[in-house]
Parts: C-alpha cells; structure tokens; sequence
C-alpha cells in the first residue's frame, strides 16, 4: 500500500486521506497511518507546489550546473555536497554519473545573480574543479506536469 500511496502523492499531494483510501479500496485511517509512519521515517520529506513563475509577477531564474569535483578521503562527494545544499540559492544537488560529478538546481533573481552566486560562493569551494551553467530558458514539463496546456493548436486541419 506505501508505494501506491506515493504514487498518488507525488501526482497530487492536495488529495486528502479519504479520497486516496476510496482510490485504493482502503479505510481512510489506514491511510492516514500509513502516511505518518512514511513521514516519521522520512520517506515522505514534503509537500511542495509545482508553480509556473512565469505566469506571476515574481521573476526567478533557475540554472542547472554541472559540478566536477575532488572526491575527499575517506567521505567521497558527501562532505562536498553538503557544503554545496546548505546555500539557499540551491534548490536540489545530486551526484551523477558522467563527466561531472554533481548536478545543482540554482535559483536566483536575475541571471547576473546566479552567475555571482556560481562565482563567488560554488566555485571557491576547495574540492570545487570546475562548474558547467545552463540556464533555464522555458520550461515545457516538470514532475510529470505539462506547463501551458491552454495553448491553441494552430496547425490547420488536412481535408482527405
């Protein structure tokens, strides 16, 4: 039941307990235990929104950076990531195969504020060999979510 429960968590995390107890033909407080004991053992983490801050009036921008790094004795990536997430610019960090080692989701207010915060404060780690930033022009999905479905087809329609 805990892994069809995050399923349905992660596509809408709004849905309460009785409505996922219907969805799974399960009592409403077996839900509700189900997903305390998930959070207690923090496999649920949270519950965050999936917004489209281009439809608001709050400008961020995000860029993704590829990391390569000095893998230290005895603690590999982790004492270096944990230096990296513990800014607030960062919104994710994650180790990955291929030529860099560490992918991070930055966010900022402009692109000169991401660059600053890459300049001054993720490249001056000591285990930090370089850094690879792609900004985030327009994004189409995330999480499973399509961003501007109210768009109009405005192809034309072929009579056979």
């Amino acid at each position: 039941m805990y892994n069809e429960i995050l399923q349905i968590l992660s596509k809408n995390s709004r849905l309460t307990n009785e409505q996922i107890a219907v969805m799974l033909g399960k009592t409403e407080e077996e839900v509700a235990r189900a997903i305390k004991e998930m959070e207690e053992k923090n496999i649920i983490l949270g519950y965050p929104a999936l917004i489209d801050w281009e439809k608001t009036d709050n400008d961020i921008v995000t860029a993704y950076i590829e990391v390569k790094v000095t893998p230290q004795r005895d603690k590999g990536f982790d004492d270096v990531a944990e230096k990296i997430y513990q800014f607030s610019q960062v919104k994710s960090c994650s180790l990955m195969s291929g030529s860099f080692d560490l992918f991070v989701v930055v966010e900022g207010k402009s692109m000169k504020d991401v660059a600053l915060f890459v300049a001054e404060k993720l490249a001056t780690i000591d285990s930090v060999l370089s850094t690879s930033t792609h900004f985030v022009l327009k994004k189409y999905k995330d999480k499973g979510v399509i961003f501007n479905q109210n768009r109009k087809d405005v192809r034309e329609a072929v009579v056979l």
